[in-house]
């Protein structure tokens, strides 16, 4: 029995999306159906949404990378008003903009299923996000929602902070490269304090500086629901980091930091070490392309030779060199938590291969160095040499 069908990048268009529509009204098994890059347009929105609005078995609609705009939202819209299966919907990439989105929102007042929506790089800007913020101080059921590439700016980020004071349901939110800054950071900040369902929060890429990022780390002192935060892509520097770390010496719920590309040094990475030693909580931490250089990870090394919870280290481009792997390598030996250590394009030689290799003897921890990205990303690690080292470490066991 047919349960998933995809037809991703099939050039469907308007015409032939009326003949899925038909199917659907009567299908009686389909759960997931994915019409990626499609070339649908309103048209065939309105024939889909009409598939939708009887359908009784469907659960997950991909509909990304589609043109259907706020005419197609809009027949979409009217559809969740009468569907009662529907959870997921993606609808990223498709012009909706406000309109649309308002469209959306006024539907979601009503609808009592679905629970995931995506609606990235749409143009909504911040009076799409108003609408939506809206919907979210009444709407008991939406637990996902993805607003990443929508120039929402500091207002938008005003208006959905405003609605989680009220909403005790949405746990993921995406607000991914919307240019809220620092003044978009320190609303979301605020309402972070006594929000108590939100467990994931996506702001990379949105010009915050060390400003937002005190803000975001006072909420972080309190909040005891929030558990992953990604601040990757801004400009938080070794400031920022302070603030961020000292927030960490005392939240007991935070397992997830993404801090890559954030210009942060090797201060920046002794305050996180520092923070480290009392932290009990956090399992991953993403410090990719900064500049915290061998001396940043030393301080990283020397707290995580005591450390008891860290899993995951994504060091990737940080110019540690073989001095940094040797670092590194010292810890492994008697690290047994760390799982996973990523060491892509970080200018280590043979020598510093061959430290990690020696220090893998007695751990299980596997390092990220594709072999693949060696020449495209003109890394300086001799791959093949540590994997010799690395077998022989095997064998010898």
């Amino acid at each position: 029995t047919l349960t998933t069908l995809n037809l991703s990048s099939n050039q469907i268009g308007d015409v032939e999306a009326r003949h899925l529509a038909n199917a659907l009204q009567h299908n009686k098994t389909l759960t997931t159906l994915d019409l990626f890059n499609n070339q649908i347009g309103a048209v065939g929105a309105q024939h889909l949404a009409d598939g939708l609005r009887d359908n009784k078995t469907l659960t997950t609609f991909k509909l990304y990378y589609n043109k259907i705009g706020p005419d197609g939202a809009h027949h979409l819209a009217n559809a969740l008003q009468h569907n009662k299966t529907l959870t997921t919907l993606n609808l990223y990439y498709n012009k909706i903009k406000a309109l649309g989105a308002q469209h959306l929102a006024n539907a979601l007042q009503h609808n009592k299923t679905l629970t995931t929506l995506n609606l990235g790089r749409n143009e909504i800007s911040a009076s799409g996000a108003r609408h939506l913020a809206a919907m979210l101080r009444n709407n008991k059921i939406l637990s996902t929602l993805n607003l990443l590439y929508n120039q929402i700016g500091d207002v938008g980020a005003q208006h959905l902070a405003d609605a989680l004071r009220n909403n005790d349901t949405l746990t993921k939110l995406d607000l991914g490269s919307n240019r809220i800054g620092d003044l978009g950071a320190q609303h979301l900040g605020d309402v972070l304090r006594n929000n108590t369902t939100l467990i994931t929060l996506i702001l990379d890429n949105n010009q915050i500086g060390d400003v937002g990022v005190h803000h975001l780390a006072d909420t972080l002192r309190n909040n005891k629901t929030l558990t992953t935060l990604n601040l990757s892509s801004n400009k938080i520097g070794d400031v920022g980091v302070h603030h961020l770390a000292d927030a960490l010496q005392n939240n007991k719920t935070f397992t997830t930091l993404h801090l890559g590309r954030n210009k942060i040094g090797a201060v920046g990475a002794q305050h996180l070490a520092n923070a480290l030693q009392n932290n009990t909580t956090l399992t991953t931490l993403n410090l990719s392309i900064n500049q915290i250089g061998a001396v940043g990870v030393q301080h990283l090394a020397d707290i995580l030779q005591n450390n008891k919870t860290l899993v995951t280290l994504i060091l990737d481009n940080n110019q540690i060199g073989d001095v940094g792997a040797q670092h590194l390598a010292d810890i492994l030996q008697n690290n047994k938590t760390l799982t996973t250590l990523h060491l892509l394009c970080n200018q280590i030689g043979d020598v510093g291969a061959q430290y990690l290799a020696d220090g893998l003897r007695n751990n299980t921890v596997t390092i990220s160095v594709p072999a693949s990205s060696i020449s495209y990303m003109h890394l300086h690690f001799s791959c093949r040499h540590l994997l010799n080292w690395i077998s022989a470490a095997m064998k010898s066991e």
